[in-house]
């Protein structure tokens, strides 16, 4: 073994040139990448994923990568009711990798020889597209047109990025944040709405208590009016039979009314003596005085006209 390697020793030396001419000669592009191949600094051809052969020493490879990749940006813009807004944005974007006859003008070829910074130059075309947009719209719009507006500035971000080989997949307002001062004031203003709609609903629902008490109430009276209207009507009825009865017995009309109020004023005293001991007032001379049944007889025609 020891014999064998200060065999090989004085062969190293060309076993590494060799190794350094195999390498220089081959180069492996990934899958989602291609490579912009340069021969003595100028542009040669496109190699796609797999396994490619150069010329050594003459020809430059460089990565392009394929894949979709996410921005985050936030931008400062201030709407037509004088709000000052801070929107962040997220976009979503690859380098155009549309086959094309001539390699020169492709979409790989645009994004490695057009732009040195591509994300910075879609920032400005953003920040350029959002402040013509923001502007137009009051804040609360901003906020219900958010999707709208984010369509409106891909659309125009788009073709322009799409010039320099870059595709833009999508472009989202993530978020929208307002100063402390705004934040608080429209706290107070939606507060203030909520406070007077639940004061709304309160006097509603009290005014609709007192309308269901009164006609509760109107009804009851009602009622109790019929029934009362009934209880006259029942004793209207009950003294007429009583009388007639009297009547029937021979008597005149004037003994029997005397007889009828008679035994009504025996019917009231006994009652009123059944609450206790209690305190009558007679008028003055009733010995002379005409019997208070004169008097009821008196009183019932003159009010009959009798």
């Amino acid at each position: 073994m020891f014999a064998l390697l200060l065999g090989i020793m004085p062969l190293l030396p060309l076993i590494i040139i060799a190794a350094a001419i195999v390498l220089s000669l081959a180069f492996v592009v990934r899958q989602q990448h291609a490579a912009i191949v340069e021969r003595l600094g100028k542009f040669s051809h496109i190699a796609y994923a797999g396994f490619h052969i150069k010329a050594p020493f003459i020809d430059t490879v460089h990565m392009v990568d394929l894949m979709t990749e996410e921005q985050r940006m936030t931008f400062d813009a201030k709407t037509s009711d004088n709000v000052t807004i801070e929107l962040e944005v997220s976009v979503q974007y690859h380098v155009d990798s549309t086959p094309s006859q001539d390699e020169s003008n492709s979409g790989i070829w645009r994004s490695y020889y057009t732009l040195k910074d591509p994300i910075a130059q879609m920032q400005d075309y953003l920040a350029d597209a959002l402040r013509s947009q923001i502007p137009m719209r009051s804040l609360d719009q901003v906020f219900g047109q958010k999707d709208e507006i984010a369509q409106s500035i891909d659309e125009i971000v788009a073709q322009k990025m799409l010039g320099y080989g870059y595709v833009l997949v999508t472009t989202l307002i993530t978020s929208i944040s307002l100063p402390r001062e705004v934040q608080e004031s429209m706290n107070h203003i939606i507060a203030s709405k909520n406070n007077l709609e639940s004061a709304k609903n309160d006097a509603n629902a009290a005014k609709a208590k007192t309308v269901i008490a009164a006609q509760a109430r109107a009804e009851a009276m009602a009622a109790e009016g019929k029934g009362i209207a009934d209880q006259r009507v029942a004793i209207a009825r009950g003294i007429k039979d009583s009388i007639d009865t009297i009547k029937e017995t021979g008597v005149s009309e004037e003994q029997a009314d005397r007889l009828f109020e008679f035994t009504q004023w025996v019917d009231m005293m006994s009652q009123f003596a059944q609450k206790g001991p209690s305190t009558v007032v007679l008028p003055s001379g009733f010995e002379e005085s005409a019997s208070s049944f004169d008097q009821f007889i008196t009183a019932k025609k003159t009010t009959l006209g009798e």
